[in-house]
This record gives C-alpha cells, sequence and structure tokens, in this order.
C-alpha cells in the first residue's frame, strides 16, 4: 500500500501508487511505484518513482507449484466444509478455544481450521 505524506511540495512517496489489475478488469497496464530512501545522507534526492510493465509469465509451473496449488484448493474447500458441518461446529470450536492463548495456538477460528484440514491432508498424502 502507498504512503504519502504531504506538505507545501511532496516530502516522500514509499509503495505501489498504482498496480495492474487482472485481466478483464479496467485498471491501468503499469505499475507505478514509489521508493524513499530513510539512510543518512547529504544528498536530499532521496525519492525514486518506478514504472514497470505488467509481467506474463513465460514459463509453465513446476510439478512443486501444482502440488501447492492443489494442496490449497483442497484444504480451502475442506475449512469452507467443515466450518459448516454442524456435527463437528461445537467440538472445533471448544478445542479452538483451549489452544488459543497457547504459545503455538492459532489466534483465530479459520487458522485453527486451517492447521486441522492441512494436517489431515499431509497425513493422507504423505
Amino acid at each position: 500500500m502507498a504512503k504519502v505524506e504531504w506538505s507545501a511540495g511532496i516530502d516522500h512517496v514509499s509503495g505501489a501508487l498504482s498496480k495492474p489489475g487482472k485481466s478483464g478488469q479496467h485498471s491501468c497496464t503499469k505499475m507505478l511505484l514509489g521508493t524513499h530512501r530513510v539512510a543518512a545522507t547529504t544528498s536530499n534526492k532521496c525519492n525514486r518513482l518506478y514504472l514497470r510493465r505488467k509481467v506474463e509469465r513465460s514459463t509453465l509451473p513446476t510439478s512443486n507449484e501444482m502440488d501447492a496449488r492443489t494442496r490449497f484448493a483442497t484444504v480451502g474447500a475442506a475449512v469452507r466444509t467443515r466450518a459448516k458441518d454442524l456435527m463437528h461446529i461445537s467440538e472445533d470450536q471448544a478445542a479452538f478455544e483451549a489452544q488459543k492463548n497457547l504459545a503455538s495456538g492459532k489466534k483465530t477460528f479459520r487458522a485453527y481450521l486451517w492447521a486441522i484440514c492441512g494436517a489431515d491432508y499431509d497425513a493422507q498424502h504423505s
């Protein structure tokens, strides 16, 4: 997210000021990125703006990427299903409450469900 600090002129700009959208959406075709160097120097020219064209992927996804995509889609579907399953909801909520204040506990219910369903997926596919 872009961060702009205003005064009489622009003091500094940092972050993506505009991003190219997904295909089929109305948005810019180039990314406008502003940077601000915070290092102590004698030069006051610390701001830079860059334009970057939208980049199309030139290689096919590797087998590891495809496996990760499959895992993400499968676990996401399992999380959605389990969040609506009345047979597990009370047990899951009780188990979530018991673990959420632990050092390694998940802080949100959805993160807890992702951990459970991810562990189930990994156990089935390893």
